[in-house]
């Protein structure tokens, strides 16, 4: 029997069909395996997913209307924990530590996602349509709230070290290592709020 909070959160919402829960896993499992071998969504077409999910196509757009689509509800599930322990977990990512504390560790967090699942925020979040998402508008608002009063110019630079093209270009051409990536980012961190 479900709680009275699940109750509410699927009132309205039509209830899922067994067979077509489990097409939905069966896509996103074979997505993550495409996406993955690929090192991102270039390249990656639907006939590529339906093929690896024994899917039709028809099946496959019946939910998603392009790649882009899949990766973002492949990489909605890992963003939706960071969004929960940013808002109820323990600090110093959730609450309780101090801006810098909590910017830094966002930061890492955030360079942990990037290096876990780099190809999915290539596949999902590059160019406009990062902005677009709804996770960056998140992201942007927490570290906004711990800069409290910073021109949002300043906010926007602060985001701009997250761009999975940032990365990749630090991790694939530069040849950083997450550490060297997160060290950058402690120090960016003690510049900015120094003394908060």
């Amino acid at each position: 029997m479900s709680s009275p909070a699940e109750a509410a959160i699927t009132v309205g919402r039509p209830r899922e069909r067994a067979d077509a829960a489990r097409n939905r896993a069966r896509v996103l499992a074979a997505a993550e395996e495409v996406f993955a071998a690929a090192g991102g969504a270039v390249g990656v077409t639907m006939e590529d997913i339906a093929r690896a999910a024994g899917v039709g196509r028809a099946t496959l757009y019946r939910r998603y209307p392009d790649t882009t689509s899949i990766a973002q509800a492949l990489l909605d599930e890992h963003e939706s924990e960071i969004k929960d322990r940013i808002l109820t977990g323990p600090p110093p990512l959730g609450p309780g530590a101090s801006p810098d504390e909590r910017l830094a560790a966002f930061y890492r967090t955030m360079v942990g996602l990037l290096e876990r699942h780099l190809h999915l925020v290539l596949g999902a979040e590059t160019g406009r349509a990062r902005f677009r998402a709804g996770a960056y508008g998140f992201w942007r608002r927490h570290v906004a709230s711990l800069v409290d009063g910073a021109p949002a110019a300043v906010v926007d630079a602060l985001m701009a070290p997250l761009a999975p093209e940032v990365y990749q270009y630090q991790r694939q051409v530069r040849g950083l290592g997450p550490d060297e990536v997160v060290a950058g980012l402690d120090w960016l961190t003690r510049r900015v709020l120094a003394g908060s």
